[in-house]
């Protein structure tokens, strides 16, 4: 059933009606569509636009239909053209012209705004959900591994030592922005529009707060042109969606690396890796090869929705319907990125010698032998260049500074004694840095600490 035929003499072109048809990928919305509607006929009812009687027979078919999708009763027909228009016909075919009751006061497209925002708003949630679970996966990595070193990294570089406890724990404060990023979010979508018609509102006595606390939405949109043809909320959530996948993708970036035999940090458990159909020896990272191929797929969708939207003019306009897929795709992969990852990431387990033995090589305690000379009394440019060229001597003598003798040290800067030693080891270098945020123990513990109460 066509829901604007009379306007029209010929039929739709086939091709044409396949090209503007979205109930292909929009049938996804039946849950939020159905519970739209029924919302909507109540307040019809309790408003006296249609007779009571035929609202309470529109509730009951609607909530009979929404059974039949939910046990595969019901299957979607696909020459539908979006899933307004088969719930309603399917409404109408059950129950005869009071189905056709429900459509008054409204349009399709505060019905589709509607729909979507539903939509999201249940998303969210479901991705908040699998933040919440790698947060506390992170949590508890870091808190097994306070004491394990490890070298930390600028260009790729060794730079300083840190531990594992602290790098993890820098994964958890971008994850958890990105948690509170879509929590932001979700007050910017929860704005009910049903009632905003096609852009002008309509002449009935509507009651729009009634329907928002129907399907529990916290205010109503204060304009109907914005109401039907803004998608600013879906844009955020790709927005917030392509963040989160950054963060993923750096970390497998990471583990990928990590994984390799020159760094072996960390094994990846079989059980998320694959192997080589002509190299019997080949255990390859797949999992977070992908997640970081996906993020790639994920910015895509949202500069579509960008560029989509950049000169449409109000209100509605088709062009609006490219929205779904986009979303629908880049809800789909953070969820399952998220999910292969935090599995992922729990059954890692992690080569705390490689680590500790890496952290005592390239020098990372460069920078704590310049301070040392600074806490003597030396001005820091000056430290700077004699630590250098302390480097460069250990490098040409193939030791670490560790192993310099004081003679070669006194060489160098008269400054030197023995303490320099016990200043430059490199437990004393990750505890030393006290600061919060900080790598040293006292540090991470307050860290963890407040890490908890992030996620309480």
């Amino acid at each position: 059933m066509k829901l604007w035929g009379g306007r029209f003499e010929g039929a739709v072109n086939d091709a044409a009606h396949s090209f503007n048809s979205s109930i292909g990928f929009d049938q996804r919305l039946y849950r939020q569509d159905i519970c739209g509607s029924i919302a909507h006929a109540k307040m019809l009812a309790k408003q006296g636009i249609i007779g009571q009687k035929d609202s309470d027979l529109i509730v009951a078919e609607l909530n009979t239909i929404l059974a039949d999708i939910n046990t595969g009763k019901l299957v979607f027909d696909e020459n539908a053209e979006d899933i307004h228009s088969f719930v309603e016909s399917e409404l109408v075919r059950r129950i005869g012209d009071t189905g056709k009751r429900l459509h008054t006061a409204r349009s399709r497209n505060d019905q589709v705004a509607l729909d979507m925002r539903m939509y999201v708003k249940d998303e969210i949630k479901a991705i908040s959900e699998l933040l919440d679970d790698l947060l506390h996966a992170f949590y508890d990595t870091a808190s097994n591994h306070i004491d394990t070193i490890m070298p930390g990294f600028t260009h790729l570089q060794k730079a300083q030592p840190i531990t594992l406890a602290h790098h993890v724990l820098a994964y958890f404060q971008m994850f958890y922005r990105d948690l509170c990023r879509f929590e932001d979010c979700f007050a910017r979508v929860d704005e009910m529009p049903l009632g905003s018609g096609a852009l002008a509102s309509g002449p009935y006595p509507l009651d729009r707060d009634f329907v928002a606390k129907e399907l529990d939405f916290f205010e109503i949109t204060q304009n109907s042109l914005d109401a039907v043809s803004d998608r600013d909320y879906c844009i955020e959530l790709l927005s917030c969606i392509a963040i989160t996948m950054m963060h993923l993708s750096r970390f497998c970036e990471e583990l990928i690396i990590w994984s390799t035999e020159e760094f072996s940090f960390v094994h990846i458990s079989d059980g998320y890796s694959t192997g080589s159909s002509i190299m019997p020896q080949k255990k390859n990272p797949d999992m977070a090869e992908l997640i970081r191929g996906k993020t790639g797929r994920v910015y895509g969708a949202l500069m579509g929705l960008l560029t989509m939207m950049k000169s449409l003019p109000l209100a509605y306009n088709k062009d609006m319907q490219e929205d779904k897929e986009a979303v629908f795709d880049a809800v789909d992969t953070v969820k399952a990125s998220l999910l292969v990852f935090t599995g992922m990431f729990k059954e890692l387990t992690f080569n705390k010698e490689a680590m500790r033995k890496s952290a005592g090589l390239g020098f990372t305690n460069a920078t704590d032998a310049a301070d040392w000379l600074v806490k003597k009394g030396m001005p820091f440019r000056e430290a700077h260049e004699v630590i250098g060229k302390m480097v460069l001597y250990a490098i040409n003598q193939k030791k670490d500074l560790c192993s310099l003798t004081l003679d070669e040290l006194k060489s160098l800067s008269e400054t030197f004694d023995e303490t320099i030693y016990d200043a430059i080891s490199i437990e004393a270098c990750v505890n030393a840095r006290e600061n919060i945020g900080g790598p040293a123990k006292v540090s991470i513990l307050k860290a963890l600490a407040h890490a908890k109460e992030c996620l309480e």
